[in-house]
């Protein structure tokens, strides 16, 4: 349901000396620095520390943080130390900067993005301000906002990028292209391509008819017809399973203070239940969706397994607050109607960001933001990349590209039935072609064999289970 956003810091280089071998060649020295130790060099960096040190096979992983301003307007207003990890291949390779927009996870298995493995270079990931534990002591909630967040990148961007001066892309999924987006429109002069996947753009956060568009004709009508079904019968069977709900809560120390009681949180997780389906799942998996009348642990273990109970207690909520403040002072979050459900609905309105956030964080929705972007996009946009499932609910409001969008190297692609883990290598052959092409282009690393035929284009890193990245990853609860 939700949708779900700079100071310079500059290293010396040598770039030729004279000694007692004679000159030392631009090459060489660069070829000598290269060789240093890459932790030793960032840590040379003010503001970074080191949290982790990971060998990891053909890499080289660390975890960090860089200390930035609360507030990059007024660095005064105090300082926060903020995660980021690299996975380090060598300072001669382009550099992807990737974020999730949420929290980062430190473990190099399984965390190289798409666009990495296409260019074969170095990937920073960067944990969205205010996830913990990035998150200012005490927390200004007023400082999170979609300018900051991309103040917090281009800060980054500029601490390191004496190290690596080669090309630049950003990328992310979901809630991670938004801010790879954001980033774009705020500092359009950083990186030399996007990649954004699966990203949302709700302009207008009360105009929300696309989403009522989308489910009268995803899938097939039989599937439609039967989640409908499903959801109803959640609703119609509520007591029961609300108190089935209610003991596993207290059997595993969950608790509901933040939207008010396990019914209330129940009724989030049911209207969850046909987009949390097609936003995770394919036309292919219809058949495991339940009969009617079927028993009420099927029933309880579907809802689940679709929806995830854990999603609205408050353990399960605190995790994405931040995520759900944006949601409800700038982001936006679509809304749908559901006919099918009249008269089972008990709590109207809840359905909202504002449910999920501590009442003592105040939050007022601002209705520029949004807009603001999507004009950019769609004006001044340049190289960038926006690829969507055909089957994804939070493809009813894409991101839409202007006039000219061909001539500044704009591209949005769909894949072919795909759900919110869509990516460049599910894209048709010939739009696949195109997008990798492009991806290489902007890194600076297409082959002459690429710039000669873009039909030749594929990624210059063979994929590996362990290491590279499946798309968007599962996550209890409805969010981008």
């Amino acid at each position: 349901m939700r949708k779900t956003l700079r100071w310079l810091l500059a290293l010396t280089v040598t770039i030729g000396t004279v000694g007692a071998g004679g000159v030392t060649t631009t090459a060489t020295a660069a070829a000598r620095s290269d060789q240093a130790d890459i932790k030793d060099r960032i840590l040379q960096i003010p503001g970074m520390s080191l949290v982790e040190d990971k060998p990891y096979e053909g890499y080289r992983y660390l975890v960090m943080t860089y200390t930035q301003p609360v507030d990059h307007h007024d660095p005064s207003k105090g300082t926060f130390k903020q995660r980021f990890s690299l996975l380090h291949k060598s300072t001669d390779r382009p550099t992807v900067f990737f974020t999730s927009g949420y929290n980062l996870s430190t473990d190099p298995s399984r965390s190289r993005s798409e666009p990495t493995r296409i260019v074969d270079g170095n990937q920073l990931s960067l944990e969205y301000r205010y996830f913990t534990p990035s998150r200012p002591q005490p927390a200004d909630w007023s400082k999170l906002d979609i300018w900051q967040a991309a103040s917090d990148q281009h800060r980054l961007y500029q601490a390191l990028k004496p190290i690596y001066g080669k090309n630049w892309l950003a990328t992310g999924a979901s809630k991670g292209g938004m801010t790879a987006t954001y980033y774009r429109r705020f500092y359009p002069h950083d990186m030399n391509g996007t990649v954004a996947y699966v990203a949302p753009n709700d302009v207008v956060d009360k105009e929300d008819s696309a989403y009522d568009r989308f489910f009268a004709t995803v899938g097939d009508k039989a599937c439609r017809t039967q989640l409908n079904s499903v959801q109803r019968e959640a609703l119609v069977r509520r007591d029961e399973i609300v108190a089935r709900y209610q003991k596993w809560a207290d059997e595993n120390g969950k608790t509901f203070k933040v939207v008010g009681s396990a019914d209330k949180a129940y009724e989030n997780v049911v209207l969850d239940l046909v987009w949390a389906f097609w936003q995770y799942h394919l036309q292919s998996e219809c058949a495991s969706v339940p009969a009617t009348k079927a028993s009420t642990d099927e029933l309880y273990k579907f809802i689940d397994n679709i929806s995830g109970f854990d999603g609205y207690t408050d353990q399960g909520l605190e995790r994405f607050t931040p995520y759900y403040y944006q949601a409800g002072t700038q982001l936006g979050s679509p809304t749908f109607k559901t006919p099918h459900l009249k008269g089972l609905l008990r709590y109207p309105g809840i359905y909202n960001p504002r449910s999920y956030v501590p009442r003592d964080i105040p939050m007022t929705f601002h209705p520029g933001a949004m807009a603001d972007v999507d004009r950019w996009v769609r004006e001044d946009s340049k190289q960038m990349l926006f690829v969507y499932g055909q089957n994804d609910p939070w493809s009813g409001e894409p991101f839409r590209l202007g006039k000219g969008a061909a001539a500044r190297h704009d591209y949005r692609f769909y894949a072919p039935g795909g759900n919110h883990g869509s990516n460049i290598s599910q894209l048709v052959a010939d739009e696949r072609a195109t997008a990798t092409a492009e991806v290489l282009r902007w890194a600076g690393v297409a082959p002459a064999s690429v710039q000669q035929d873009e039909r030749k284009a594929k990624p210059l890193a063979s994929y590996d289970a362990k290491l590279d990245r499946p798309g968007v990853q599962r996550e209890s609860g409805l969010r981008p």
